[in-house]
């Protein structure tokens, strides 16, 4: 799901719009594959993308994160929970760049940033994103991959301990009961 908080959130774990946008059971995508999320009146070259609208999305000061329904763990983020940051997030050292900007996640990055927003903003050497000018939509539906720097696991290792044993089993019975992936499946 895509929980959220209204500039920026007051309580640190507590979401202001927990669970706000859910996703099928079953959603899955594989390394390039994108999910848009849209506002109803958004652009027809965004529009012709849109897997699923939303009407709250944010004016650069809110928090995003992809979240695990039940839990509210969070799998990757864009925003700090906290004070409201005024107009927007830094990233890769241009200023208020979650506002009015077009971010796109770096071709090396393989993997959310599970609430390390500071992290994952960087600065202009090392961040996890490329910010652009508004309204750049060269990236509208698909993510370029460089898998030169793959996800290197342990096959059978589902849990990504370092360890084969029975409680990737454990781990990946449990997920086809609960009818959610929650493993690494090309470990596993």
């Amino acid at each position: 799901s895509l929980s959220s908080c209204s500039n920026g959130c007051d309580e640190t774990g507590i979401w202001d719009y927990p669970n706000n946008v859910t996703f099928e059971s079953g959603t899955l995508l594989t390394s390039g594959d994108v999910y848009v999320v849209c506002h109803q009146s958004a652009d027809a070259i965004i529009a012709s993308e849109c897997d699923q609208t939303f009407t709250y999305l944010s004016n650069g000061d809110d928090v995003f994160a992809l979240t695990q329904v039940g839990s509210g763990d969070i799998l990757d983020i864009i925003g700090a929970i906290g004070d409201d940051p005024g107009s927007g997030w830094e990233v890769a050292g241009v200023n208020n760049a979650t506002k009015d900007h077009t971010l796109v996640r770096a071709s090396s990055v393989s993997s959310g940033n599970t609430g390390n927003w500071e992290e994952s903003a960087g600065d202009a050497d090392a961040s996890e994103w490329v910010v652009f000018d508004q309204n750049t939509w060269d990236y509208i539906g698909f993510h370029e991959y460089n898998d030169d720097f793959p996800n290197e696991c342990i096959m059978g290792d589902a849990n990504e301990d370092g360890d084969v044993n029975i409680l990737d089993i454990v781990q990946i019975v449990g997920s086809i009961v609960d009818g959610e992936v929650n493993y690494n499946i090309e470990c596993a």
